[in-house]
């Protein structure tokens, strides 16, 4: 599972709020992301709900390739429900994720922090 497509999609797909201009604090956002994976891993519910997470978030992509946007927004649907699951700090998270260049070096290493996450979800 690649970890940017999945932060990407999960980005396209929650509520997007840019009520600021300027880039988020990358230390804050590193901490913060630092502590949504301890949770996650700590957690064998949350881990198997981010792993389901993944799993929408791929066929949202495959739906997107297909211009199927009722299925799309059928399983964004359900991404955004399952969201709910894994706390206040996901959902902050993923609101200040919408906030940062993931291009930039600070997103590509916050990306890098969701990789031991999501090489539990290949088992």
């Amino acid at each position: 599972m690649n970890g940017g497509l999945v932060v990407a999609i999960l980005l396209i797909v929650s509520p997007l709020e840019y009520a600021q201009d300027k880039q988020p604090n990358a230390a804050k956002l590193k901490s913060d992301a630092q502590t949504v994976v301890s949770i996650i891993k700590g957690d064998k519910a949350k881990n198997r709900v981010y792993c389901d997470i993944n799993n929408l978030s791929e066929l949202i992509g495959e739906a997107d390739e297909k211009k199927d946007n009722k299925k799309a927004e059928a399983l964004s649907q359900q991404v955004t429900e399952l969201e709910r699951r894994l706390g206040p700090e996901y959902s902050a998270l993923v609101n200040d994720l919408n906030k940062l260049d993931l291009n930039s070096p600070e997103g590509q290493e916050i990306e890098a922090m969701f990789a031991p996450l999501d090489d539990s979800c290949e088992d």
